[in-house]
């Protein structure tokens, strides 16, 4: 199996890091810390990074200041979130959901969804390639 890198860039200058190997170890607190100390995160309402990719599968970790909205956000794989610390509002077909830490919602692929911040929130994103 060939390892795959990123390429570090002005935002993350830090150098490479791992995205596919035969495993990946993901420390998910230290990519919180450093989302939140990245010019990003003071500029913007959100910020995330790729701790993993894959042909089939990409997982994210992503922080959310309260208030920033994701609206009608179709997308062409299936979708998996979990909300590691926050609040957030989900709405997909006319209903309305409230996910909380430790909490988790899937969508298929194609499925329209909205995600509002109510809290800064901190959640780990996972899409899957049909």
């Amino acid at each position: 199996m060939e390892i795959k890198s990123n390429q570090a860039t002005g935002n993350r200058p830090e150098g490479d890091r791992i995205l596919d190997a035969p495993y990946v170890f993901t420390d998910i607190p230290m990519y919180l810390e450093q989302l939140k100390s990245e010019k990003s995160w003071s500029k913007n309402d959100r910020n995330a990074i790729t701790v993993y990719k894959s042909e089939k599968v990409t997982i994210l970790v992503a922080v959310l200041k309260s208030g920033a909205t994701v609206n009608d956000h179709p997308i062409d794989e299936c979708l998996t979130f979990q909300v590691l610390a926050g609040e957030l509002k989900v709405e997909t077909e006319g209903r309305v959901f409230y996910t909380t830490t430790g909490q988790m919602m899937s969508f298929h692929s194609g499925l329209a969804h909205s995600i509002q911040a109510m809290t800064d929130s901190e959640i780990l994103i996972t899409t899957y390639k049909d």
